[in-house]
């Protein structure tokens, strides 16, 4: 019997808001009544799919170099021991190598031994100024620890930057929203200022490391782990434009794309 009763109850209070929504309807615009955003074409998702793929490609060079250990290369001159073999050493956020490559292999013009591609004995050591707090001698100079380490937080809060831009634009995917473009923005943007700033803390740390000793004579040159990072900076800066642009009610590239198609045509 009760059983019965609060069935009879929930289908009398089903019917009375079916008749309630019938009646009033939900508000909507000027009158009150509350809308749904907009949904996004499909020529618009298209558009964010791409922009997406090109700060995918700026989160690949980034952890390439930021994982890799070729951010600066410091060689002596290949005379300076005086014998058939002279050291090179480079170093990244994480661990340092120091490399004995052969006289006769490197370029009879070239007055540095390297570069650190040749073959040769490496001996590499990551930094333990993140565990101990101990610096790093290479060649009898010291490791900036300070700045070491802050270029190493900046370039990790930029990889976490990253993904959230990259939470903002596959939830503005799923729910077809623009809404979440702007975030997205900041996001990528900010990420690849932060890049920008790691490296100029990280050159300002070599500078410093050069100026700790001067009994070795050394030639220091950023290498490629730096041109991944200061690419993967301007990519992920176009790639947070380009999401907002395509954020704004009068889409610019929207427009672009209308202009060219209809030129086609």
């Amino acid at each position: 019997m009760w059983s019965n009763f609060f069935l009879q109850q929930q289908e009398e209070e089903g019917r009375g808001g079916m008749a309630a929504l019938g009646g009033h309807g939900i508000k909507t615009g000027r009158g009150g009544k509350r809308s749904r955003p907009p949904r996004m074409s499909d020529s618009q998702e298209g558009k964010i799919k791409l922009s997406l793929f090109i700060a995918v490609i700026g989160v690949t060079l980034t952890v390439l170099g930021v994982g890799t250990e070729f951010w600066v290369e410091l060689s002596q001159p290949k005379h300076f021991r005086n014998n058939q073999t002279c050291e090179m050493a480079h170093y990244g956020l994480w661990k340092s190598c120091v490399r004995t490559l052969w006289v006769s292999d490197i370029d009879p013009e070239r007055e540095t031994c390297g570069p650190a591609e040749l073959h040769g004995e490496s001996n590499c050591t990551y930094f333990k100024f993140y565990t101990s707090g101990e610096n790093a001698v290479i060649f009898k100079k010291t490791t900036e620890k300070g700045l070491h380490m802050a270029t190493a937080m900046l370039a990790l809060f930029s990889l976490f930057m990253m993904v959230m831009g990259a939470v903002c634009i596959t939830m503005s995917l799923s729910k077809s929203v623009s809404f979440f473009l702007k975030p997205a923005t900041i996001c990528f943007v900010l990420s690849g200022v932060l890049l920008w700033l790691s490296l100029i803390v990280f050159h300002q740390s070599v500078l410093g490391f050069l100026a700790s000793d001067h009994s070795i004579p050394l030639h220091h040159e950023l290498s490629w782990s730096v041109a991944c990072v200061g690419s993967a900076g301007a990519i992920l800066v176009f790639a947070g434009f380009m999401f907002l642009l395509l954020s704004l009610p009068n889409n610019p590239l929207e427009k672009c794309f209308r202009q060219q198609s209809s030129t086609d045509a």
